[in-house]
């Protein structure tokens, strides 16, 4: 595995950038940029279940390890869906295991700095990083333009 980095600044308030990032609404927005129609079923609380999927029932399995509202968020990625079905034991759902995506915000002014950890296996880096990027770009556009009204509410234990 290896540890990519991605940053963004954000012209909008870091209690905007979270609401944004990751109410369900907005969420699925920005996370298109992955694949049309991707979606996180979970509520974001420490210890609880996630999972990011796309339309057709795939993707990975993972556990909110930190939740800090408009400053960090752990996730630690379990292992892989297929077509609705969780996997945890086969040997490609366990190359993922043990991986992190952690989010990281920091607030100067009236701007946000974002900042992307993940870890990716090799044969994903050419991929994320090309997505990334546009995914942080169209969550920009996102809070920027939310900045004036007011953003989806995440659920309270959020």
């Amino acid at each position: 595995m290896q540890r990519l980095t991605f940053s963004v600044s954000i012209n909008a308030p870091k209690e905007d950038v979270w609401q944004t990032m990751l109410a369900d609404a907005t969420y699925r927005q920005w996370t298109n940029a992955f694949e049309e129609g991707s979606y996180a079923d979970t509520d974001w609380s420490e210890g609880s279940k996630a999972r990011f999927l796309t339309p057709s029932g795939n993707g990975m399995v993972s556990r909110i390890v930190t939740h800090r509202p408009n400053e960090f968020l752990s996730i630690k990625h379990l292992g892989m869906v297929k077509n609705g079905v969780e996997d945890t034991e086969s040997p490609q759902a366990k190359s993922w295991g043990g991986s992190f995506e952690n989010y990281i915000l920091r607030e100067a002014d009236d701007s946000s700095t974002l900042t992307i950890e993940m870890d990716v296996k090799e044969e994903y880096r050419d991929y994320f990083e090309e997505t990334w990027p546009k995914a942080l770009s169209k969550l920009k556009n996102i809070s920027e333009a939310q900045k004036s009204s007011e953003p989806e509410k995440l659920p309270k234990s959020a």
